[in-house]
């Protein structure tokens, strides 16, 4: 195997459980923020743990700023000083009490007996300072995260919001080499949410070393991370910047996140024949494996054949009619399943109900083609 790289994150994650198996390759540089992002049972939390040392890896390697904190590697590929490790089954395996890492646990994890001076204090504390220094800068760290009249209350006499900084902030005491957060956001409510959505922008943009996010929450992964790393079935399906991911989802999961309906299929020109043999145009001329995709709002409804200028009619029937915002969602059957998106007025206007087939029509420059 060859040297893991000397800086950041560098990491083949293979964990067997059962029938699933993640095999996940991930690098983070320092000061990256990456998100895995995907769906429940993806194996985003698998990753995270088996970072942190909580979960063993069957094959691969992780190793931080080239230090090997786990993997089967000669010697001669960890440089000196490294940290603490014990053989395991022929591998290096450094004990998860003694890697640099630092997380943030989506149910936060603070101990209900101790104070937040002492929650954020118990990290430094472990690593060897004195009592009075570790309180000191934990006491430093709340003043950081807008808490610093909040150290002698313990968890129970904290809000969501003033729990999850205070475990932010005993992430960060122990000056990790790198951050791990899984779902810190999940537990708490919408208001509580944004505005603590916008401080842990502020604290992970300040990072030096790089940091690892898990949700399933798009808006968190996009407003947070660098980079996605989007994960189904163990695996990463697709990965890049949020405008890139967004512009051009890969999979139906991707594509239902930033709403928009896929398909996958041959290209010819300037049409895309579906696996249905149903012929979409499109705006861009490809050739050969593609996707296509429009967004709900590119479909228009008609009672009957409609005349004029949209290339692409199809027959369809309505299986279902939703509020989404200040319009009705739609979902239609058919011979190109798909959604779209109309004003009330227009709702009542057809007459909208399941069961009743209507014709849909998107025209060929709403299409947008690209490789698959």
């Amino acid at each position: 195997m060859s040297t893991p790289g000397a800086h950041g994150l560098d990491a083949h994650l293979v964990v067997d459980r059962g029938t699933f198996r993640l095999d996940l390759r991930l690098q983070v540089a320092p000061g990256e923020t990456v998100a895995l992002l995907g769906p429940n049972g993806a194996g985003k939390t698998t990753a995270l743990r088996a970072l942190a040392g909580l979960e063993d890896l069957s094959e691969g390697h992780i190793a931080l700023d080239g230090v090997v904190l786990d993997g089967v590697v000669p010697d001669s590929a960890v440089p000196d000083g490294a940290l603490p490790d014990r053989p395991r089954g022929g591998a290096r395996w450094v004990p998860p009490e003694h890697r640099r890492i630092g997380v943030v646990f989506q149910d936060y994890l603070l101990f209900p007996h101790l104070n937040a001076v002492e929650n954020i204090a118990f990290g430094p504390r472990r690593r060897g300072l004195g009592r009075a220094e570790a309180r000191a800068l934990a006491a430093e760290w709340l003043d950081r995260v807008g808490l610093g009249d909040f150290g002698k209350r313990r968890p129970g006499q904290l809000s969501g919001g003033q729990a999850q900084r205070v475990a932010l902030a005993r992430a960060l005491a122990t000056d990790p080499a790198l951050l791990l957060l899984d779902e810190p956001l999940a537990a708490l409510d919408a208001r509580t949410r944004l505005d603590t959505r916008v401080e842990l922008h502020r604290h992970l943009a300040g990072l030096a070393g790089p940091a690892v996010l898990v949700t399933h929450d798009p808006v968190d992964a996009l407003m947070l991370a660098d980079r996605l790393v989007v994960v189904e079935d163990g695996r990463a399906v697709q990965e890049g910047d949020g405008e890139s991911v967004t512009a051009r989802p890969r999979t139906d999961y991707i594509a239902r996140l930033v709403g928009l309906n896929l398909y996958r299929g041959t290209a010819s020109g300037r049409t895309v024949r579906l696996a249905s043999g149903e012929v979409l145009a499109t705006a861009e001329a490809l050739e050969g494996d593609s996707f296509a995709a429009f967004p709900p709002s590119a479909v228009a409804l008609f009672r009957t054949e409609p005349d004029g200028s949209p290339r692409n009619t199809w027959r369809a029937v309505v299986a279902g009619v939703h509020r989404h915002g200040d319009h009705l969602r739609v979902q239609l059957d058919g011979p190109i399943r798909a959604t779209a998106d109309v004003t009330p007025a227009a709702a009542a206007q057809l007459g909208l109900e399941p069961g009743q087939e209507v014709w849909a029509a998107v025209k060929a420059a709403e299409i947008r083609a690209y490789p698959a």
